[in-house]
């Protein structure tokens, strides 16, 4: 186990060090600002949509590792998904993250993604995995207002 979490950690930092996706889309069709007052973590996404799928995703923030790697993840995983597809794999990686007793959410099925498992044994880093997730959320839904995750 301790090596599955050492391989974790260096996807984890990968993603920070040289995240993907990492820039504005100038011809973004869906942009959401999301923010975590109590950490400091703030993230722009952006979506280019045709019709229901998205066809690109990105992001810009600033903020801790888990946030920026969780960001630099999720792009990669939502490209090419249609928006149900999308808020699907959101709702099975809140599942993983939170630890909730009787989720379903099975790592495997969550490819890159299963490096945030271990998240759920720290409460606190729950929002910093999930705010960019809230915020594609937000792209999704056309919400002009800022995602808080307070």
């Amino acid at each position: 186990m301790a090596d599955l979490r050492e391989l974790y950690q260096e996807v984890i930092l990968d993603h920070t060090k040289n995240p993907r996706n990492y820039h504005a889309l100038a011809d973004a069709t869906a942009k959401a600002d999301g923010n975590n007052p109590l950490c400091g973590d703030r993230v722009t996404v952006y979506l280019k949509m045709d019709g229901d799928r998205i066809v690109d995703a990105s992001f810009q923030g600033q903020g801790c590792a888990i946030s920026k790697s969780s960001a630099s993840i999720m792009t990669e995983s939502v490209k090419g998904k249609t928006r149900a597809e999308a808020e699907a794999l959101f709702d099975r990686f809140h599942e993983l993250i939170t630890g909730k007793p009787g989720a379903s959410a099975d790592p495997k099925t969550l490819g890159k993604l299963a490096v945030f498992q271990g998240v759920s044994e720290f409460p606190l880093r729950v929002k910093c995995a999930s705010l960019a997730w809230h915020t594609l959320k937000s792209a999704l839904e056309r919400k002009a207002d800022v995602v808080t995750l307070e």
